[in-house]
């Protein structure tokens, strides 16, 4: 349990001092300033007091009630303070210190030092390296940081101790109450899954937003981050999302699914959504906090301005929204109320002449009308009405409607008290109404994830184990998937020339000459494709070029031999993929393939084990998927065939965790019905 880290019934900052300028004086401080209700006890062995509470010489001559400790020394003299700590019966502690493995490979000595003795003595640790933590509603602040948000329904948790007040500052601003702030430091013990998972638990805490760069135990947090999601709107922004992990990675596969689309794919399979930068991280929590979802896509606009309506169109389009088609009835009812010059389309124009009162009556209208799901009003700057007054009036009429309702009245300086006001109302405000839409788009997308009935990973019929298993021995990928019934382009490996010619005449010109070789995957690139030959002469010849070729680009490399297939035509090529990731197991991916896998970089990745409505929202998003529906006149290609696919290498990377890479490129799609084949399949196994 972690409730002691916002609930203590006492709290003894071990390091706490007298002077203004020093953290153990900002820690008692916060306490004191911040109306904490509990026992504050200040453990400074030269001081008589601090801030008027009697200081301890020692945390072991504190008395009860304490249950968390705030430590504030230098790096080297935290252990013993643990342990002191342990000694003393506190099993919640702080530690703000920083001098840990963030500094080198002594630090990291300490930190383990330190992680130890916590264990010895059962001591749940946040940090170190960290601020601390808050609860507006106990209330407590254990920070150093200078302010404290108001009361509120968000919570945040962050690895970055300089985030955390970064958020302070702007929520102290900007008039945004959060439920819990926690400072995560360098995770020894206590980590983002946890804390996540004890946001849950909290009352007042109606969303839950995050700061992460890095993961200790992927399977752990992915579990928890569903668990969450299912229970409240969970928002991540993930810091750290550079591809080096993918350079070292053979395949297309590997290269495409880096660091961040594997994030991405996490965050998307667990119901969290994922924010770009931080602004759009607490516009997208103000909006899952503090106004009910929407029922579907249909927005109406308000505004007094025609540029800003214009860019709100535009931006809401971008969104994967649109613009609600207004009955007869409301436009009518606008049409004799609104001034002559108005819009009475949506966007709803009053102009810039109108008052709080007219938008007040539009507004209302608009709630009104069943083609509405939500409403984004804009007020662009003017100076004969204060703009809290519209504020107000905005905020009455929302709350007796029960659909979203966001502001933008536009600008900074002139507007604060308006969004105070906003705020307070539980209406999010923001100075531009584009983000708006992206935060009506989140709130959206919120709705369809919780609406999405569970489905189970569909089970695969016709598998052969036993096989599977000795081809993978083998390293021999064509029998493996074929194994898992992913039909295989027929082919046949020539050791010559003449070999070659015989297999393609067998197989039936024209035919398609491939290079095998473990060194040379990407065989396209050393010449080691040859397409369409349509005699046993250019066979030959062919045969030639190609061993020729890899012998240039790498003299040393082990050429096994020419893969001879039938030339497929009439299709669509498409890629399908797995990766391992280290933390979070095997993802499939999908897109469009061939040569066009680089060029294009149209790839959609999901987590394995997949769902049939996974496969098929992974297919659709990308260019390939909509190819295979037939895109500008083309003949529909065999989509079921392909999902099929994608389903099957799903289940056979998590049947086969030492495959770390496999790849077909290209799967070629036949038209409709006529099924898809596996061109080209390369792999590699997890070194161990």
């Amino acid at each position: 349990m972690l409730t002691s880290f916002f609930n203590p019934r006492g709290v003894a900052v071990v390091g706490a001092s007298r002077d203004p300028h020093k953290l153990g004086y900002g820690v008692i401080r916060n306490l004191v300033e911040y109306r904490y209700k509990g026992k504050i006890y200040p453990v400074n062995p030269v001081a008589s007091e601090i801030l008027d509470h009697p200081c301890y010489p020692t945390v072991g001559e504190v008395p009860d009630p304490v249950d968390l400790a705030v430590i504030v020394l230098p790096a080297h003299r935290v252990t013993e303070a643990v342990d002191a700590c342990g000694e003393r019966g506190i099993r919640h502690v702080i530690v703000v210190s920083g001098g840990f493995r963030e500094t080198g490979p002594q630090g990291k000595q300490l930190e383990d030092e330190l992680a130890q003795t916590a264990r010895k003595h059962g001591i749940r640790l946040l940090g170190p390296n960290c601020i601390g933590s808050i609860d507006t509603h106990t209330p407590v602040n254990t920070t150093f940081v200078v302010g404290m948000p108001h009361e509120g329904d968000i919570g945040f948790v962050s690895q970055s101790g300089a985030m955390v007040a970064a958020v302070i500052d702007w929520a102290r601003a900007a008039g945004v109450g959060f439920s819990r702030i926690v400072s995560l430091g360098n995770q020894i013990d206590v980590n983002v899954t946890e804390m996540i998972t004890a946001m849950v638990d909290d009352p007042q805490t109606r969303v839950i937003t995050a700061y992460i760069e890095g993961i200790v135990d992927g399977r752990a947090f992915r579990e928890a981050l569903e668990a969450a999601a299912r229970h409240k709107p969970v928002v991540i922004i993930k810091a750290g999302q550079g591809s080096s992990g993918a350079k070292a990675v053979a395949s297309h596969t590997g290269a495409l699914a880096g660091s961040a689309e594997v994030y991405s794919a996490v965050f998307e399979h667990s119901g969290a959504l994922q924010a770009e930068d931080m602004e759009t991280l607490f516009d997208w929590a103000r909006g899952l906090a503090w106004q009910p979802l929407p029922r579907g896509n249909r927005v109406a606009v308000l505004t007094n301005a025609g540029g800003p309506g214009i860019l709100t169109v535009d931006a809401l389009e971008a969104a994967g929204l649109s613009l609600a088609q207004l009955t007869d009835e409301t436009r009518e009812y606008l049409r004799k109320r609104l001034p002559p010059a108005a819009s009475i389309a949506n966007p709803v124009d009053v102009l810039a002449g109108s008052g709080p009162g007219i938008y007040g009556l539009a507004l209302d209208a608009l709630l009104s009308d069943p083609t509405v799901d939500a409403a984004l009003v804009i007020q662009a700057p003017q100076d004969w009405f204060l703009p809290a007054s519209l504020a107000e009036v905005v905020g009455e009429v929302a709350a007796v409607h029960h659909k979203p309702v966001l502001a933008s009245i536009m600008g900074l300086a002139s507007v604060d008290q308006a969004s105070q006001i906003l705020h307070q109302r539980h209406i999010p405000n923001f100075a531009f109404p584009e983000r708006g839409a992206s935060t009506l788009a989140a709130m959206l997308h919120r709705r369809e994830w919780l609406e999405i009935p569970p489905e189970e990973p569909p089970a695969m019929d016709g598998v052969d184990r036993a096989a599977a298993t000795a081809a993978l021995a083998g390293e021999r990928y064509y029998e493996l998937i074929g194994a898992y019934r992913i039909p295989v382009c027929p082919s046949q490996l020539a050791t010559s020339a003449e070999e070659a010619a015989e297999m393609a005449e067998a197989a039936g010109f024209p035919v398609v000459l491939k290079l095998v070789s473990p060194e040379l995957t990407h065989k396209t690139d050393v010449g080691g494709v040859k397409l369409d030959l349509k005699d046993k002469a250019t066979v030959r010849e062919a045969f030639g070029q190609i061993y020729a070729a890899a012998k240039a680009a790498a003299p040393d490399a082990t050429i096994r031999g020419v893969l001879v297939q039938r030339m497929l035509r009439e299709g669509q090529e498409v890629i399908v993929g797995m990766r391992r990731d280290p933390q979070f197991g095997p993802l499939i991916l999908v897109g469009s393939g061939g040569v066009e896998v680089e060029l294009l970089r149209d790839v959609a990745t999901g987590m394995a084990p997949l769902t049939r409505r996974q496969a098929e929202q992974m297919l659709a998003s990308t260019l390939a998927g909509k190819r295979l529906n037939g895109l500008r006149g083309a003949p529909p290609a065999d989509r079921a065939a392909v999902i099929d696919a994608m389903l099957r290498l799903s289940r056979l990377a998590c049947d086969f965790p030492e495959i770390s890479e496999l790849e077909i490129n290209p799967l070629y799609a036949l038209p409709k019905g006529q099924g898809a084949f596996a061109v080209d399949v390369r792999g590699t196994r997890v070194k161990t």
